[in-house]
């Protein structure tokens, strides 16, 4: 979830496209797809900044391995800026810098093949942008999120590893459709290991490890963002496990969602499935809604075209509006996944009142999971039947959760992390054309996605 004063500070800034890509320049060679040219660092840029302004689109900013001490910002559509070298082409703020790369309002922009880490804000961070691609990228103990893509849309998160941040170490947020992906990466030791406000819509969770956190993949809603409510993400063929770390730093929403796998929080039309889920103290998978405090007045003439209609509570409200909205969590599928050694619920479903229909529409087949919150929730709320039975027989009660001590957290910047092993490299990143993000990613073929083996630890 997100920090409003971060997000309000932030102006997307629209920009135009240069027209043709340059054919050369008496500081890079020529690329080697023959579109742009090749921008050396620090070879032929002392900085990455400055090759970066000097791009166009096309361009492949190259990066050799070195400790970079800044803050770039990347206002250029379509170009690639690409570490030689993934573990040691490293840029470090040092505990001042806000964020490592910064995309505005720059469309097509891929990260590729780098670390970065000790930032304030953000590792990768890519704002109001259609395009973006994060490859082969780590982000490691930086004070928001490791990567984050806000308002934006046709992107592509692959081969990365996030860890220690306070809020998520993967996040997309406040787009409908997004039409992204996020594939194959590894995210522990933050607050949460995926977050996703008010994002959906063609946005695909698949082949990745959620491991150490303090909650584990958290798509939810709040009106302090764009687009809400959250739908419509399909989170397939993940490994989720032991998402109760006392250690990490944390926002409040990770401090609340502490202990669950997979919680969908006021969340709607979702599909959970072929996901190995284990050792959470609160769900393995958890479906619930959201209590939102102070919520923003929203009226229906003002909803932007990514918005559909919210509850009436946040609708042309005449006076105060009320302390807390709560959003229902509707819709949900979650299927085929194995779920175990949860200390509460293996599967947790609660409504609290909020939908005429006692599962809400939410359906629950085909998973295996010894225990199950209300009493036999998967034949009562079966996938393709109609819900019926008590509901209230082994209700899952959130009150209690939500007023439970949770642990203190850690500050982000003496967190000791664990190591994270040898990260891949980008396979031939000295000399691998540019390639931009243009267009909708490829989507996952789901039907070759099976439940993933538990590994041995």
């Amino acid at each position: 979830m997100q920090r409003v004063a971060r997000i309000t500070a932030v102006v997307a800034v629209t920009l135009l496209v240069a027209s043709a890509c340059s054919s050369g320049s008496s500081s890079g060679s020529s690329g080697s797809d023959g579109s742009g040219v090749v921008r050396k660092v620090p070879a032929q840029y002392q900085t990455i900044q400055k090759a970066v302004d000097a791009a166009k689109p096309g361009d492949l900013v190259l990066v050799s391995p070195g400790t970079y001490h800044e803050a770039v910002t990347v206002e250029t559509s379509d170009i690639v800026i690409r570490g030689l070298d993934r573990a040691t082409t490293v840029l470090d703020g040092g505990f001042k810098l806000d964020n490592g790369i910064r995309v505005v309002g720059a469309n097509g922009v891929a990260v590729e093949n780098m670390t970065a880490r000790n930032y304030t804000a953000n590792g990768f961070f890519w704002t109001g942008v259609v395009g973006y691609r994060a490859s082969y990228l780590s982000a490691i103990r930086n004070g928001d999120y490791g990567v984050y893509a806000f308002k934006s849309t046709k992107g592509l998160i692959e081969h990365s590893y996030g860890a220690g941040s306070p809020d998520a170490g993967f996040y997309i947020g406040a787009c409908y459709k997004c039409s992204s992906v996020v594939d194959d990466v590894v995210s522990e030791w933050n607050g949460l290991g995926y977050s996703g406000t008010n994002s959906g819509g063609d946005l695909f969770i698949v082949n990745s490890v959620f491991r150490h956190n303090r909650a584990g993949i958290v798509p939810n809603v709040g009106t302090y963002e764009p687009c809400f409510p959250q739908r419509d993400t399909t989170i397939v063929g993940n490994l989720v496990f032991s998402n109760n770390n006392p250690g990490t730093d944390a926002i409040d929403a990770a401090q609340l969602a502490f202990g669950n796998g997979i919680l969908l929080v006021g969340a709607v039309g979702n599909t959970v499935e072929r996901n190995q889920i284990w050792d959470h103290d609160i769900t393995g998978i958890g479906v619930v809604p959201f209590p939102e405090s102070n919520p923003h007045a929203v009226s229906s003439k003002k909803l932007t075209a990514c918005e559909a209609k919210p509850p009436k509570a946040v609708l042309d409200v005449v006076g105060p509006m009320p302390s807390t909205v709560l959003w229902p969590s509707t819709d949900n599928r979650v299927i085929g996944n194995m779920v175990g050694d949860s200390r509460l619920a293996d599967l947790g479903m609660n409504m609290v009142g909020t939908t005429p229909t006692p599962n809400g529409g939410n359906c629950f087949s085909d998973n295996r999971a010894a225990i199950e919150s209300p009493t036999k929730l998967q034949q009562k709320a079966p996938c393709g039947s109609a819900a019926s039975g008590d509901f209230a027989e082994g209700e899952f009660d959130v009150a209690p959760l939500i007023a439970r001590a949770k642990p203190p957290i850690v500050l982000y910047k003496d967190v000791i992390l664990p190591d994270p092993g040898l990260q891949t490299n980008m396979p031939n990143a000295a000399k691998a054309k540019a390639r931009p993000q243009r267009g909708v990613p490829a989507f996952p073929n789901l039907t070759t996605i099976g439940l993933p083996a538990r590994p041995a630890l």
